[in-house]
């Protein structure tokens, strides 16, 4: 049954390729960006300013990307947006290739920021193509799949690769990177969408005013919107500070370091391919409560604990969690939100729901700096964990209290 929707179905097969391979580059620069900035600085504020600014665009341009994929055509943007990632990397290899400069941070930070714009785009369109190209009974499963598959090439495979890639040159993934990226528009590009009716065509701002009002009627879906928020706020700012506490806490070389992520995608590939079985059997809110419970476990294993082993249980629980809030709510929006209002009303979800990224970011990076000097440095990476922790089991008493379906 999973394996007729790849056979079956072209559009789909394509689209499901260009994801797994555009991953390969993702998780490679997942290890290899943060790595990079640590060459460049110790300071856990400029390191997590690499982290904001590949995030910020999220929040100053999701919104207008919802407009944008409405209005035009999302195949094209896709592959557009592939092309100036592969433009990224290649300016991001000449960098590593030249003198490195006092600057160097800086113009990482810069090229995050361009690579993070490129990323709203292209993650938009992407989501608003899948209902078009899949029957809406297949959606849990298609998304599974794509997730499955995302999580094995961008989190399985990837990090210990880049790991040994770094260990041998820290130019070596970007290249890399540069090449899958490519690999991806070619596929995308090869990918037949049907004619989508006329519409969208009102100006940019009560085209966007029609994507809000449509949030602001469904409750439900802002709370789950409001709810990501916090979640990848909380999210961010652990993932941006993992790398100095698996260097500093955990003892980790870039080897280790790829295979503690590398645990992580153990768990989102299998939450990919259960998730949808299990949001089936418990229905949607128990499913979402569960993916809280696990959340709140995670972050107290890596606050209290200094254990390789315990932190990369915790990286593949919080996969795991991750993919089933994932599964389940991203296929109840593409099959609630009208076509023509999707990318706009999937821009607001995600404006919401990634826009706190960049704070999440910023704040754990100052939150360790601040903390340091009293506490000492380990202790002080352990603080975001732990405040993830709290925010964490304060969702999930909301969504005790507050989250509903009809």
């Amino acid at each position: 049954m999973a394996g007729a929707l790849i056979r079956e179905n072209r559009n789909y097969r394509l689209l499901i390729s260009a994801s797994a391979v555009s991953n390969l580059g993702d998780g490679i620069g997942m290890v290899a960006l943060p790595w990079l900035a640590t060459l460049l600085t110790q300071d856990p504020v400029l390191i997590a300013a690499v982290a904001t600014a590949q995030r910020l665009p999220w929040t100053l341009f999701a919104l207008p990307a919802g407009v944008w994929t409405d209005r035009s055509d999302r195949r094209l943007m896709m592959v557009r947006a592939d092309l100036v990632r592969v433009v990224l990397m290649g300016l991001t290899l000449g960098m590593v290739l030249s003198p490195v400069q006092e600057g160097g941070i800086w113009a990482l930070v810069l090229i995050a920021f361009l690579f993070g714009t490129a990323e709203v785009i292209r993650d938009n369109a992407a989501q608003t193509v899948l209902p078009s190209i899949v029957p809406h009974d297949a959606l849990e499963r298609a998304n599974g799949q794509m997730w499955s598959a995302e999580q094995v090439t961008g989190q399985f495979i990837t990090p210990p690769l880049a790991g040994l890639l770094i260990a041998s040159s820290i130019a070596l993934p970007f290249g890399a990177d540069a090449s899958f990226y490519a690999i991806s528009a070619a596929l995308v590009w090869l990918i037949a969408l049907p004619a989508r009716p006329g519409g969208a065509a009102a100006r940019f701002w009560p085209a966007l005013v029609e994507g809000l009002a449509w949030m602001r009627a469904n409750p439900t879906v802002l709370r789950l919107a409001v709810m990501l928020g916090v979640i990848n706020a909380v999210f961010t700012g652990g993932m941006t500070v993992l790398v100095l506490y698996a260097q500093e806490v955990l003892g980790m070389s870039s080897a280790g370091y790829g295979l503690l992520l590398t645990l992580g995608a153990c768990g989102g590939v299998l939450g990919g391919l259960t998730a949808p079985r299990v949001a089936a059997r418990l229905g949607m809110r128990a499913a979402l409560l569960v993916a809280l419970v696990l959340f709140v476990a995670v972050h107290l294993m890596l606050g209290l604990f200094a254990s390789p082993v315990v932190a990369g249980l915790a990286l593949f629980t919080e996969a795991l969690g991750g993919m089933l809030w994932n599964v389940v709510t991203v296929s109840y929006r593409q099959r609630l939100i009208p076509d023509a209002l999707l990318g706009r009303v999937n821009s607001v979800y995600r404006f919401l729901g990634w826009g706190a990224m960049p704070l999440g970011a910023m704040g754990a990076g100052a939150l360790v700096s601040v903390l340091e000097p009293d506490m000492g440095r380990a202790a002080a990476l352990h603080a975001p964990y732990l405040l993830g922790a709290a925010v964490s089991s304060g969702l999930l008493v909301y969504a005790v209290a507050r989250l509903r379906f009809d």
